[in-house]
């Protein structure tokens, strides 16, 4: 397993093409790049936005809080019955990913909107016991 960043990336993978044009898009978002959990992730405000990560048959967006944000392609997916929150979308192949780029930085900028309005929220909570 990878150790930073960096290595993740200059590593020559099965989906080498796919995981530098998913980086590039969420670079493009303004998130901060991160590594956890041997993949790399990118929030905001240290909080976890979406995450690269592949699989034997296709390498994928983790978006955290996924279910909460609106779906109308239906690109999101439950990974598993057991998951709450988190949804997936699924790439095999870079053409995939560069016809949905749109779509996937808006839900990159939805999901950034959400955060940032729970922060808001969060404060204007605390800011009342005080």
């Amino acid at each position: 397993m990878e150790k930073n960043i960096e290595s993740y990336f200059s590593k020559p993978k099965k989906w080498q093409k796919e995981i530098q044009e998913m980086r590039a898009i969420a670079l493009d978002c303004n998130l901060t790049e991160t590594f956890k959990w041997g993949h790399p992730c990118y929030t905001l405000n240290n909080n976890n936005i979406v995450l690269i990560h592949e699989f034997k048959s296709y390498c994928a967006y983790l978006f955290f809080k996924g279910a909460l944000i609106q779906d109308e392609k239906g690109l999101l997916i439950q990974q598993s019955e057991n998951v709450q929150a988190a949804r997936q979308i699924r790439f095999t192949h870079v053409d995939e990913i560069i016809k949905l780029k749109k779509d996937l930085h808006l839900k990159m900028i939805n999901l950034m909107a959400y955060m940032k309005n729970l922060m808001k929220t969060d404060l204007l909570n605390l800011n009342t016991w005080i």
